[in-house]
């Protein structure tokens, strides 16, 4: 067969000018409604650079990501570095798709559950409402194929999850949301 490869770089095209509009828009917003609450320019400007730096660093690691899936096994780098993470065959138990849904719509993204427990999304396979892949299910379809062909079929299963794989993105994002109010409060503070 032949490798399949999903790069960041072609699938987050719009990128490179949606995320100026959203930046532009934040920041004249937040930029507006943090001098009217505080009446200090000096933390306007920082919480507008932090929030330009984000939204940048955002854009770079996607735009930077890819998923190559080969004869030794699906490689994945999630935009830092160039040779990515391969994950041979041999422990790749299961190939599924993980659904969110929140107040936004449906989210769902391609990912790997590895024979340890850990699971592991795909850059690049990911579709929503608000962003669509109208290839997701054919790519998806096709990341199977080559699994289904290079494991045996006594080594696929689901593996169970563990406390870590269910928790992990809610704590991580508590605690993101904790930094951020602390680093508020010490800039208004010193302000």
């Amino acid at each position: 067969m032949k490798e399949l490869t999903f790069r960041g770089k072609d699938r987050y095209r719009q990128l490179s000018r949606m995320p100026l509009v959203v930046l532009a828009f934040g920041l004249i917003v937040g930029g507006s409604s943090v001098v009217f609450r505080l009446g200090n320019p000096a933390v306007t400007c920082w919480m507008m650079g932090a929030g330009a730096a984000f939204v940048s660093l955002g854009s770079f690691i996607a735009l930077r990501s890819w998923t190559r899936v080969g004869a030794a096994g699906i490689t994945v780098c999630h935009g830092f570095g160039r040779r990515g993470r391969t994950h041979p065959w041999q422990e790749i138990r299961w190939v599924d798709i993980r659904e969110t849904t929140n107040n936004h719509g449906t989210f769902r993204v391609v990912r790997i559950a590895l024979a340890d427990g850990r699971r592991r999304s795909l850059p690049a396979l990911r579709h929503s409402s608000m962003d669509p892949y109208f290839y997701f299910h054919r790519d998806f379809a096709r990341i199977v194929r080559w699994w289904e062909r290079s494991t045996d079929p006594a080594a696929r299963f689901v593996p169970p999850d563990t406390s870590l794989s269910r928790r992990a993105p809610t704590v991580l994002g508590m605690i993101l949301v904790l930094l951020i109010a602390l680093g508020v409060l010490l800039v208004t503070n010193q302000a």
